[in-house]
């Protein structure tokens, strides 16, 4: 049985749709303080809405991860509002599915700016309030891209290098952040609204190359990230964990027949 997450604060970036509602939907159910941190502050507060109608405590909040102002005033709402930040979920990101031939520049700044950059603006606006607590965990989400260098050359050639780009330049700040504060990452291909628009063709030929048959949750991500802000995860970090179903396992599609 895992320690009591109830009463804590959580901040959850990207939270209004995807992993970023599922993950603050799931700490809401386990008694945490949410701030549901979004662009749109009409999805944070759906999103929020969700949570206290399940009994849970949670406020919307509009940021863009992109801008240091916004994850200042987000950091500062979340500890005036709850009393502090113990977890931090970094959730944002874009993946624009473009072949690298024809991403623009724009694109590419896009993506840096919001996976890299972003990643790296919330999580040093949230860890004054975390040194003052001396305590903290900051969880990372990313892209599958991300998982491996074989993923890299499998996947991300296809049609989003740009985004594998982001993905391994957050891996960097992770593994040197790490040694001076407890960080995880979570990685994986998981079934979200995104995914869904890109039709069921798509859906199915990437449900052929998950050995378990289907696409994860975003329940399958809430947990890893639950387990990530237990005391009995206190002693991992700057580790990833990939939640994918095993689609990075076989070399090839042909090895899923072995």
């Amino acid at each position: 049985m895992f320690t009591s997450l109830k009463g804590r604060s959580v901040v959850v970036t990207g939270a209004s749709k995807g992993i970023g509602r599922g993950l603050a939907q799931r700490f809401g159910l386990a008694g945490c303080k949410v701030l549901v941190v979004s662009r749109n502050l009409g999805e944070a507060k759906s999103a929020a809405a969700d949570i206290l109608a399940a009994g849970g405590t949670a406020l919307a909040f509009e940021a863009d991860v992109t801008r240091q102002a916004d994850m200042q005033a987000m950091a500062r709402t979340a500890a005036e509002s709850f009393g502090g930040i113990d977890i931090l979920c970094a959730n944002a990101g874009i993946f624009p599915a473009s072949p690298l031939a024809t991403m623009s520049e724009a694109d590419f700044d896009a993506v840096m700016a919001t996976n890299l950059k972003g990643t790296f603006l919330a999580v040093s606006a949230c860890l004054p309030a975390m040194k003052e607590q001396k305590k903290g965990r900051i969880i990372l989400t990313s892209s599958i891209t991300g998982a491996g260098d074989r993923e890299l050359r499998l996947g991300a050639l296809r049609r989003q290098q740009g985004g594998a780009a982001g993905v391994h330049a957050d891996r960097g700040h992770r593994t040197r952040s790490a040694r001076y504060y407890r960080e995880r990452r979570i990685a994986g291909n998981i079934f979200t609204e995104g995914l869904r628009d890109l039709g069921q063709d798509y859906i199915h030929s990437m449900e052929a190359s998950v050995p378990m048959g289907r696409l994860g949750s975003v329940t399958d991500v809430a947990n890893a990230a639950l387990f990530f802000a237990t005391d009995e995860a206190a002693y991992i970090t700057g580790q990833s964990l990939v939640i994918d179903g095993g689609q990075i396992l076989p070399e090839s599609l042909a090895a899923m027949a072995v």
